[in-house]
């Protein structure tokens, strides 16, 4: 029978101590797939777009409002400034940094007054503009501001007041 003088027993711990280390460092380096990626999440703000006041003049045309907010007009339509307001949407998104988005923006919407008539909104560029990265933590919203177009027609056709409707955008991440 053989026995472990101090120094072998010593020995023999010294080599166990680096094969369980050696193992156990081997072992975090070893993974399986990674957790799949956070799904981007949008919400809607009190802010909507909104075309403000105008008349549309004989011949109809349209009102452009831009990402920033910025209104413009064409054909016979004229702007009026009488309180009412004109913005961009704005929507929070929220996603992992490093996140590539890409935004879809879904057919022309219908919007509709209530006493007859119709107009055309087409769905306009964001900011940030399609495609961005998203850069902060899921916990702080980026703001998305999308504008449109909307198409108006002579007077016979859309009479005044307030016409309102829907319109859908798709966030695809990459």
């Amino acid at each position: 029978m053989r026995y472990l003088n101090k120094a072998g027993l010593f020995r023999t711990r010294i080599i166990t101590a680096v094969i369980i280390l050696f193992l156990s460092l081997l072992s975090q380096y070893v993974s399986a797939q990674p957790h799949p990626p956070r799904p981007v999440k949008i919400n809607p703000t009190s802010q909507m777009l909104s075309f403000g006041a105008f008349y549309q003049g004989a011949a109809g045309g349209s009102i452009t409002i831009t990402p920033s907010g910025t209104r413009s007009a064409s054909g016979s339509v004229v702007l009026l400034n009488l309180g009412y307001i004109y913005s961009s949407a704005l929507f929070e998104v929220h996603a992992l940094p490093g996140t590539v988005i890409s935004i879809l923006n879904g057919p022309d919407a219908v919007l509709s007054r209530a006493g007859g008539g119709t107009m055309t909104l087409h769905i306009g560029s964001s900011s940030p503009a399609s495609p961005f990265v998203a850069t902060l933590n899921f916990n702080v919203a980026i703001q998305l501001y999308i504008g449109g177009t909307l198409t108006v027609g002579p007077p016979a056709a859309n009479p005044p007041g307030s016409y309102t409707g829907t319109f859908n955008i798709t966030l695809v991440q990459e």
